[in-house]
């Protein structure tokens, strides 16, 4: 079976930005004790007019015209979520709409902050089994609205935006540019981080969520190494879920991937759940932070205590 690459990336993010003097108004907190705990200075909030299939088809156009794409090249589309309103039509197929495709595929994938990473590998087994030939692969959240804004201990965390990749057929002669995923859950812990009631409102077990993440998941995201031919020490970037700084950091110092850029989007973005990981990857190579071919660790975590990963190269 042929290996898969990304092709391109993209991301998009609301115009308005929700700082943590502006929370300070609304909640008993305040800048320092916000940037103490979780290391968050601004996050992105979208507006109700702005649905997360909005969102969605925004950060995909912008991967489409990154690969030099049409609209119709795509024969299936993915979108990771846990945020949409509507049960139908799926968010893949109202993104599909809005960029105007022909005839694709369209499925909605809810494994909340390890969405995307989950939506990567169903693309690359999708492509390398025949079954597509190019998939538009998006996370998206639109966290702001299902947040207790008067809970400080989670409002302070989450944004909203979105994320896109283009997957398809590595070129001839070419290494697979996506790796094996390795991934799974918890599902006795899966009460530690929800999205539940009506309406649903955001919440978690910090405390746990923070043990389990440190803990739990170096060793996997070890494995997801091993799996992909490559040591820790060897990548160049390592985009984990933007949960929380405070756990990105040590997180990252236990896989030992000590010569490798870290993203850390959250610190301007915030928890943006499915959409962290490809909006943080878009923007290391949008900035030129990683160059063209370079392995970067892809780790999702989070609700459901679902993680998966996979070892890629950058477009």
């Amino acid at each position: 079976m042929a290996g898969t690459r990304i092709a391109a990336l993209g991301h998009y993010q609301p115009a308005r930005v929700l700082t943590n003097d502006d929370l300070a108004s609304m909640v008993d907190t305040s800048d320092e004790w916000i940037r103490s705990r979780v290391g968050i200075r601004t996050r992105h909030v979208a507006g109700p007019d702005e649905p997360v299939d909005e969102l969605a088809a925004h950060a995909g156009a912008k991967a489409l015209a990154s690969a030099g794409l049409a609209p119709a090249d795509i024969d299936l589309v993915l979108v990771a979520t846990s945020t949409a309103i509507d049960r139908s039509p799926n968010t893949a197929a109202r993104v599909a709409a809005r960029l105007g495709m022909d005839s694709p595929a369209v499925m909605d994938l809810n494994v909340v902050c390890a969405g995307f990473t989950h939506a990567l590998a169903t693309a690359d087994h999708a492509v390398r089994a025949g079954g597509a030939s190019r998939v538009l692969v998006v996370g998206a959240d639109k966290m702001a609205a299902v947040a207790d804004w008067t809970d400080r201990s989670t409002c302070v965390l989450v944004g909203d935006g979105a994320g896109a990749a283009v997957v398809e057929a590595s070129r001839p002669g070419e290494e697979p540019g996506i790796g094996p995923v390795v991934w799974g859950s918890v599902p006795e812990m899966g009460h530690a981080v929800r999205i539940e009631g009506t309406p649903p409102r955001f919440a978690q077990e910090g405390q746990a969520v923070y043990r389990w993440a440190t803990t739990q998941l170096p060793p996997i995201a070890r494995q997801v190494c091993a799996r992909a031919g490559i040591t820790p020490g060897e990548l160049d970037a390592v985009v984990l879920h933007q949960a929380n700084l405070r756990i990105i950091e040590p997180l990252a110092q236990k896989i030992g991937a000590v010569n490798a850029v870290i993203a850390r989007d959250v610190v301007d973005s915030g928890n943006t759940s499915a959409a962290s990981i490809p909006m943080a990857l878009s923007k290391l190579v949008a900035r030129g932070e990683v160059v063209s071919g370079a392995s970067a660790l892809l780790f999702g975590f989070g609700g459901n205590l679902s993680y998966a990963g996979q070892v890629i190269r950058c477009p």
